[in-house]
């Protein structure tokens, strides 16, 4: 099974198992728009949970606040969106499909990476297990062309993002002969730059209204309320605000699924620090969000940082935490070093002193910022790509089974009489309204009880607790461990204790914190 079709399972499985639904289906959708399901909801919720605690409850100095959406226009004026927030996009004369002119060169890029890695696996099998993969690549002819190939592509596209070359960039298109996945062709126009900030009026009347914008990033909302927290909650340098919330983007080039959508939802934490010290908390926050994404347990290979070939305007320094999702590497997250410039143009728009005065240094100064920022939806992804798995059993079976880490899983525990009689179903809600004040519990009594676990795994339930006629003799239950499908005897008083070490959120938090 190729990766392009695991992905495809992949999302018809989210909208089976009440994941994610495409939003205002029964009026055929709305592109890039996605509507959360019942079981998507609860994971979403814990992911937000396991940020959020991650980021206030682990730093004694970030607190969080929950900014508006409609924020005065002068706003997007002062932070370059409205002068500056734009794609490079290119459309295919012959498909008329529009695409992002940088993300065709990344993708081609990212196939000459492939490339070195067959001739790898190809060697690995010729030479078997004398075969040194560093040797090979240090001396193979084949290996050092493609890298000559991709790496002075890389210097010319490095360099026409930073001097805004749009002609340049075509350019690179046309020599790497990058053709449209849809018509073949290579028949392009010029490259242009589309803002990506949706308009709309505020007023009464069309005569009286004025143009605002729905909020492209949520950091905004943290940089105008520096002064608020830092004053009311007497915050001290360095400290940081955390965020989340809802940001909308005219993407004209979604794709994916989820992974680039026009309304989505961020988890943002804004860092501020002394001048001259960025850097050093920038590297600090690298490790530390690295460290929080590899405690999910998916591998620390399927992990990596990439540095910007192009730095935004207000940054000096920027890198993002990729995922080998089905498609290859991309960014879940961003760790930038943002300088000044954000509080900077804010005192300059809004005539107003946006300072900290340091009592150590005796002098008020524009603090630093160093800020994480990660999309929700994309976390989102990422953990379902990696927890989908499909196995074949021993007896000959297949199951489909999300393996979700245990902490984030939508349903803790499934409760399941194995009949609708005997006082069974009693039992079974007792056990329910132990539990369900501290986790989230679903009853379930449809099907054979073997149709019950694979329902379950299918969600992601860590564990499934069948009660039957021996729980009437001796108050035990058995319990179904959703990842090794062994089962166990335990007794009611028990299973709170049994669930708990493996559900709550603080066992993650405690592999972040160490």
């Amino acid at each position: 099974m190729t990766q392009e079709e695991l992905f495809k399972k992949l999302v018809a499985h989210c909208k089976e198992y009440g994941f994610i639904f495409p939003s205002s289906e029964i009026y055929d959708g709305l592109g890039a728009v996605y509507d959360y399901g019942q079981n998507g909801v609860e994971l979403k919720n814990n992911i937000k949970s396991y940020w959020w605690d991650s980021m206030v409850k682990l730093h004694e100095n970030i607190v969080g606040i929950d900014a508006a959406i409609f924020m005065h226009p002068r706003t997007w004026e002062a932070s370059g969106h409205v002068g500056a927030f734009n794609d490079p996009l290119i459309d295919n004369k012959d498909s008329k499909k529009r695409y992002r002119a940088d993300v065709l060169v990344e993708d081609w890029m990212a196939k000459q990476d492939e490339k070195i890695q067959k001739e790898v696996e190809k060697a690995r099998k010729r030479f078997g297990e004398q075969f040194d993969e560093a040797q090979y690549l240090a001396t193979s002819p084949r290996v050092a062309d493609i890298v000559s190939k991709r790496d002075a592509v890389h210097k010319r596209f490095a360099d026409a993002l930073n001097d805004n070359n749009l002609d340049e960039l075509k350019q690179i298109i046309l020599d790497c002969e990058i053709v449209c996945p849809i018509s073949g062709t290579r028949n392009w126009t010029d490259v242009r730059q589309f803002n990506l900030m949706f308009s709309t009026q505020m007023g009464s009347t069309a005569d009286g209204a004025s143009t605002i914008y729905l909020r492209p990033e949520t950091a905004q909302g943290i940089f105008v309320n520096y002064l608020n927290v830092q004053k009311t909650g007497r915050m001290k340098l360095p400290f940081g605000i955390a965020q989340i919330g809802k940001a909308f983007r005219n993407e004209i080039v979604a794709r994916q699924f989820i992974f680039r959508m026009r309304e989505f939802e961020q988890m943002e934490m804004q860092f501020f620090v002394q001048p001259g010290e960025e850097m050093k908390w920038w590297n600090e926050w690298k490790n530390t969000r690295m460290a929080w994404h590899r405690a999910l347990g998916f591998g620390d290979e399927n992990y990596r940082f990439h540095d910007h070939d192009k730095l935004a305007h207000y940054a000096n320094a920027a890198t993002d935490v990729e995922y080998n999702f089905p498609f290859g590497f991309k960014e879940v997250e961003g760790i930038h070093s943002r300088t000044d410039f954000d509080l900077g143009r804010h005192q300059e728009f809004s005539g107003k002193k946006i300072q900290y005065f340091d009592p150590e240094r005796g002098e008020s100064y524009v603090p630093y910022v160093v800020e994480t920022s990660i999309g929700v939806d994309r976390m989102f992804l990422q953990i379902m790509s990696a927890a989908y798995t499909e196995e074949k059993l021993e007896n000959g079976e297949e199951r489909v089974v999300l393996r979700i880490p245990a902490p984030l899983a939508p349903t803790k525990v499934a409760v399941m009489p194995l009949v609708k009689k005997d006082g069974l179903p009693e039992v079974a809600r007792e056990i329910i309204d132990m539990l369900r004040f501290d986790f989230n519990v679903t009853y379930d009594e449809k099907d054979s009880i073997g149709k019950r676990y694979r329902r379950q795994d299918a969600v992601g339930t860590p564990f499934c607790v069948t009660v039957d006629h021996q729980t009437l003799e001796d108050r035990t239950v058995t319990v179904r461990h959703r990842d090794s499908m062994e089962q166990e005897r335990v007794a009611i008083d028990e299973l709170y204790r049994l669930v708990d070490s493996k559900v709550a959120m603080r066992h993650l938090l405690a592999k972040v914190k160490a």
